[in-house]
């Protein structure tokens, strides 16, 4: 905060600084930025017409819009006319963004035009020419330097008669570049951090890369995030506030950019209520272009068929699927077992949707395996995983979610519907090959293709049961039941461990070491009581007190648990990389160096994967310091609105996500999800 005050500081002062010397640069030097003053179409006497300032910026020079941003200045206009002529307020086109050093400054890299409404004097003689002058200055820069300048410009301005000269053909051109004024008014609020802005718009109008200017001073943040979202017919907007004007504003003004091509509207909006909520889109970054739906529903399929190898997935799904090898199992009733698991598993994955889609409608910054970003269902996933490696050990049986032998067949199929939503939950909040693309691409569809990406992963992560179910020949190539279930069964127990492992592991990154431990000491206290359970069971007594002991020390630790403190204990990376923020970001691609941005989480196992395969290696660091790579590291283990957006822009539901741009300004590529340390240093050397 302390380095952008000080930016914003010189940048002031150098606008000041070069308001002083405009006069002798001008004098000094040719101009970068050439002007011309062009009169618009003749009008009749006391009517209305329009005169051009057509700036011509020479190639890596710009010119600045009204409010110019962090830095730079407007263009300053003294005006010289004859009694009775009037000059209005200059309508500037839609203006480019160019981020330097952190500092966001509203520009126009090539040729534009400024239109000033033109009052011609109601005594003016028919076929005559009004005599014009203007003084104007303005600041032409570059990336490095800025050169005060100005010109004296005159024109005359036709009157219109019976045959009136014809107008320069460039003021079409120049006319559609002016942002289309918007016929209702908007609405905004202030708090401490933000503006939050209502714009009335149909909401099938595209946008592609959306942008605010705002012609207020000083008023937001101007390289901020902003943040997008439709509600109805009205556009939401969410930017971030800078707090030197206690006093707020009475109206709003500015422009909506509403794609890369300049298109534009401009706004008015006035104090009033903002709706909360709203379907989030992308901002800055551009909307990413979604493949056709069917792609999206194959690669949602492919991704859930794959969570099946997932440590924590692999040991249920197996078990239950020997569990239809059963002794004196049915067909009929396999397949009823195969629907309801797939019932279980496609049910969890709407519900998990659902809420995700809720909670961005909201307002909230949460993506895919949202649930892990919250400590306390790290703790009840803790337990659970912990209370299923007891039973595959034999420490109790637990008939439901169905790893037993016995029961009857009604108990089976609740069991197995139970088993499905025991897996999905367990399963999603990883993220893979196929599957990023199908989730990040559900966060910005319409709600019902969006569910229907959900139902696809859910049906994926089902199919491997559903084909045992279906498939007698697949039935009848399962083993027998026998002795060596138990072994087998056993040693699925190892898988269910390591989980259990991670999550205690988990439970100290997002809770901090008092958290773990009151968790580690519950989780103890619980096991105890299902070791009380498994010997009433093998008694041949009733457990049932035991097991709701179990249950309610569960409920009572989860209560009872220590405020969070996440771990505070940095990751050291061979890469040095430095935390990601939006306006690392910026710095960092205003620097002209390479970037990579790395998107992580501690829950998220192909993530791990990838670091140790490719990411923290000497090789890859080699390549890296060499080429002058920034890197960037965003750590999602806890809800982070920052990394969220980016998420969103980029088109990703959830991490890994790791993103290449090229010096200069090069475009985001979004790599595999899958590295090598080859692909990092090809990238390095390109």
């Amino acid at each position: 905060m302390e380095k952008r005050r000080y930016r914003l500081f010189m940048a002031l002062m150098c606008q000041m600084l070069a308001l002083l010397l405009m006069p002798v640069a001008a004098q000094a030097a040719p101009a970068h930025i050439a002007a011309e003053l062009v009169a618009g179409p003749a009008s009749a006497p006391g009517g209305e017409t329009t005169i051009a300032i057509h700036m011509t910026p020479e190639k890596g020079w710009h010119g600045y819009w009204s409010n110019p941003g962090d830095a730079g200045l407007g263009m300053q206009l003294d005006w010289t006319l004859p009694d009775g002529a009037k000059a209005g307020s200059p309508r500037y086109p839609v203006p480019q963004t160019l981020v330097v050093s952190g500092l966001m400054n509203h520009v126009y890299e090539s040729d534009y035009a400024v239109l000033v409404p033109f009052t011609v004097p109601a005594n003016a003689v028919p076929g005559s020419r009004i005599p014009v002058h203007l003084r104007a200055q303005w600041l032409a820069c570059t990336e490095q330097i800025c050169v005060p300048e100005q010109a004296d410009l005159a024109v005359e301005v036709p009157v219109a008669a019976k045959t009136a000269p014809e107008s320069d053909p460039r003021f079409a051109e120049w006319q559609r570049r002016l942002p289309a004024p918007l016929d209702a008014a908007g609405t905004f609020s202030l708090d401490d951090s933000h503006v939050r802005l209502a714009i009335p718009l149909p909401a099938a109008t595209p946008l592609e890369g959306p942008h605010v200017f705002v012609g207020e001073d000083k008023l937001i943040d101007y390289a901020g995030a902003q943040q997008f979202a439709w509600k109805g017919n009205l556009l939401i907007v969410t930017l971030p506030r800078v707090k030197l004007d206690p006093r707020g504003a009475d109206m709003l003004t500015g422009v909506l950019r509403l794609n890369g091509a300049g298109d534009g509207i401009a706004f008015t909006a006035r104090p009033g209520t903002v709706p909360a909520g709203g379907t989030p889109i992308a901002g800055d970054a551009g909307a990413p272009e979604l493949p056709a739906l069917p792609l999206l529903l194959l690669a949602a399929l492919a991704g859930g068929l794959l969570l099946n190898v997932m440590p924590c997935v692999f040991p249920i799904l197996s078990l239950k699927a020997l569990s239809l090898a059963r002794a004196g199992e049915s067909e009929a009733h396999a397949q009823i077992e195969g629907l309801a698991y797939a019932a279980g598993v496609i049910l969890a994955c709407l519900g998990l949707g659902a809420l995700l889609l809720a909670l961005r409608a909201g307002g909230e910054q949460v993506g895919w395996a949202f649930q892990l970003q919250e400590p306390l269902v790290v703790v009840g996933l803790l337990f659970l995983a912990a209370a299923i490696t007891a039973n595959l050990l034999g420490l109790f049986e637990f008939t439901v979610p169905g790893f037993a032998a016995g029961g009857s067949p009604s108990s089976f199929t609740r069991g197995a519907f139970a088993t499905g939503l025991l897996a999905a939950f367990v399963a999603t909040p990883c993220t893979g090959p196929f599957m990023a693309s199908a989730m990040g691409a559900a966060l910005l569809l319409p709600v019902l293709p969006a569910m229907s990406l959900f139902a696809a992963l859910g049906l994926g992560i089902a199919l491997p049961f559903l084909a045992v179910a279906f498939v007698p020949a697949l039935r009848r190539r399962l083993p027998k039941p026998g002795r060596w279930m138990v072994t087998f069964r056993h040693w699925m127990a190892l898988p269910m461990g390591l989980t259990v492992l991670a999550l205690a592991w988990l439970t100290w990154k997002v809770g901090g070491t008092g958290f773990a431990l009151a968790a580690l000491g519950g989780l103890l206290l619980i096991l105890v009581a299902l070791f009380v359970a498994g010997k009433a069971q093998r008694r041949g007594t009733s457990a049932k007190s035991a097991a709701l002991v179990a249950v309610a020390l569960a409920a009572l630790a989860l209560v009872l648990l220590p405020q969070p403190a996440p771990s505070s204990a940095a990751s050291e990376s061979l890469l040095a990389a430095k935390p990601f923020s939006e306006k690392a970001l910026a710095e960092a691609r205003a620097s002209g160096k390479p970037v990579f941005v790395w998107m992580t989480a501690d829950w998220c196992l192909t993530c791990k994967v990838n670091e140790q395969v490719a990411i923290e290696r000497e090789e890859t660091r080699a390549a890296f310091e060499k080429a002058g790579v920034v890197v960037l590291r965003g750590d999602w283990t806890r809800r982070d609105p920052e990394i969220t957006r980016y998420l969103t822009a980029q088109g990703a539901a959830g991490v890994p996500l790791y993103v290449w741009y090229a010096g200069g300004s090069g475009k985001a590529e979004q790599l595999p999800q899958v590295l090598t340390p080859e692909l990092l240093a090809g990238k390095a050397g390109a």
